[in-house]
């Protein structure tokens, strides 16, 4: 959905509330409910409405890849045909193995990359396995590829607002 999505000052208490991630309790939107004063059932219909509209993008469990024994995460990058970059990208983004996908403006001449694709394995031969997968479906559309393998772990953290 575009556009701007109306936020209220209600709306602004619980997008702080859950930003960092939901209570870890069997009941988390009721633990929200009590902090916020609002009604489990308002917590609920206010975070859908915001999901619904755009203002947030989703609500959902993000697993620790290393925990679960995804100890290889290839960034692939690649140099697509603009042209068609948008119908592809969003075909290599629906793939099950890709975690995340988006398109970059290029750096020419050093860096000819537009499109990048995140994937993870138990190993780097699982990876390519799975970067030559993506380059199967872009075929002649794709010019050159590569894998960026992570070293270390960052923290990874969205927009964040203030209370």
């Amino acid at each position: 959905m575009s556009g701007i999505y109306p936020l209220d000052e209600t709306d602004r208490a619980l997008i702080v509330a859950v930003q960092g991630g939901l209570p870890r309790v069997p009941r988390p939107y009721h633990a929200i409910a009590e902090q916020t004063g609002l009604a489990p059932e308002e917590v609920m219909r206010r975070l859908q409405s915001m999901l619904d509209g755009g203002a947030i993008r989703r609500i959902g469990a993000v697993p620790n890849h290393y925990a679960i024994g995804w100890t290889a995460n290839g960034m692939t990058v690649w140099d697509v045909d603009d042209a068609r970059i948008d119908a592809l990208g969003a075909q290599v983004g629906a793939l099950d193995f890709v975690t995340h996908c988006y398109r970059r403006p290029r750096a020419l001449p050093a860096w000819p990359y537009n499109l990048f694709a995140m994937v993870h394995g138990s190993s780097r031969d699982e990876c390519a396995a799975k970067a030559a997968h993506i380059r199967a479906l872009l075929g002649d559309a794709c010019c050159a590829s590569d894998i960026l393998y992570s070293t270390r772990i960052l923290k990874k953290t969205g927009l964040r607002l203030s209370a």
